[in-house]
């Protein structure tokens, strides 16, 4: 009798909680529905001494909402974080079919051999246990057996000389020096391609550098290819010659190259130099200078403007455009005078670009001189001397009388 109402009362808790619905929040915050995968690593394979950055994805790919979703990297060596507070990240709220993708820096250990190494990442939604997947990344230079060398054969910035504070590009062509499709060593056969597996600059301080185009490729004989990068330079950078390095992993060690490139810093403008002292007469006036680009480059959009408190001038401003190295232009103003009095020197501002870089310098001249001329074009000062010279010769001759 006594088993029998066990039985039934069995029975029934089961059937309660067949009937019990599931909450909603239980099923959201399920593990099984995220997924945990390695989006990608840079540089691939790993090199060995340096960082490598590993993308890692979590996936919600559930009906519901993950809640207060985490993850945390494990590296085993020779991989090492580079910073253990780095190795735990809240991600937060993932809502069905959107993922996160978190960066983790790693550092390859310079013991390191080359091959296959494994790193662990928990990953955990709320109030669940933690679940572990284990990935692997490749370590080590990729080795090829062809015999292709590559050379750089050309090197072009833009600006060609850069000023304090600009920014701009430099350009490296490479190019496979082979000029067979194959080479015969101790009777084996080899291809020559030239395998560019990574490239990478380095500047000295006050100079930043970062890249804009591919920086691999696969070179057959005789090909070219071009890398570009970004250059900022420092405000307080100083003149002179600065150096990048340009270090390039080819198809093995034997046959990776690095190069030294000079960089010009020139913190020399547009010179404006005075050929007559500015004057007015009746108001009227012309002014004569000339613009001299002592830079070692060209500069672009070259454009000439005067100012003089109560003076107008005519044109108001001159376009000189394109100017070599040491090259000069004389440029001549019509200057009206608009008040009585003018008391502030002459300001001649000369805006110009070098490469994509507006820069701008102003030149402060001499005042203006004002001469006021009667109808037969005597001065007043002429007026004034002779006046002068027509008291002196009276007093002159007193003077002789006297003595």
């Amino acid at each position: 009798m006594n088993y029998r109402k066990a039985l039934t009362y069995i029975s029934l808790m089961i059937l309660l909680i067949a009937l019990t619905p599931i909450n909603s929040t239980a099923a959201v915050s399920s593990p099984n529905t995220l997924d945990v995968s390695v989006m990608r690593y840079s540089p691939s394979p790993a090199e060995i001494g340096q960082y490598v950055d590993v993308w890692i994805k979590i996936e919600n790919i559930g009906s519901g909402e993950a809640e207060d979703v985490s993850i945390e990297m494990f590296p085993e060596y020779p991989l090492a974080l580079d910073s253990s507070s780095n190795a735990a990240k809240n991600i937060g709220r993932l809502k069905p079919d959107t993922a996160s993708v978190h960066k983790y820096r790693l550092y390859v250990d310079e013991k390191a051999k080359s091959g296959s190494v494994e790193f662990d990442i928990r990953y955990q939604p709320e109030d669940s246990i933690w679940l572990k997947n284990t990935f692997e990344i490749k370590v080590g230079s990729t080795a090829y057996d062809s015999k292709g060398s590559i050379e750089l054969e050309e090197v072009s910035a833009e600006p060609e000389v850069f000023s304090p504070g600009d920014s701009g590009t430099i350009t490296f062509t490479l190019k496979n020096s082979a000029t067979t499709h194959s080479v015969t060593i101790d009777g084996e056969e080899y291809d020559t391609n030239a395998h560019v597996q990574s490239s990478s600059l380095t500047a000295d301080e006050g100079i930043k550098v970062s890249s804009i185009s591919d920086t691999s490729g696969l070179l057959g004989p005789g090909d070219k290819m071009d890398i570009t990068y970004n250059l900022e330079m420092d405000e307080q950078l100083c003149a002179g010659t600065h150096y990048l390095n340009l270090a390039i992993k080819s198809n093995s060690h034997i046959y990776d190259c690095n190069w030294e490139i000079p960089v010009k810093i020139d913190n020399a403008d547009v010179k404006v130099i005075p050929t007559i002292t500015p004057s007015l007469v009746n108001g009227e006036g012309t002014i004569e200078f000339d613009v001299a680009n002592i830079r070692q480059n060209t500069l672009y959009s070259v454009n000439v403007i005067p100012e003089a408190e109560g003076i107008e001038f005519s044109p108001r401003e001159y376009f000189v455009g394109t100017m070599e190295p040491d090259e000069l232009f004389s440029i001549q103003f019509e200057a009206n005078q608009v008040t009585e009095n003018i008391t502030q020197p002459l300001e001649i501002t000369v805006e110009y670009r070098n490469g994509m870089n507006e820069h701008q310098t102003t030149s402060q001249m001499e005042t203006f001189k004002t001469v006021q001329e009667d109808e037969n074009g005597i001065s007043n000062i002429a007026v004034a001397a002779l006046a002068l010279v027509g008291l002196l010769i009276p007093a002159a001759v007193l003077y002789r009388r006297k003595n």
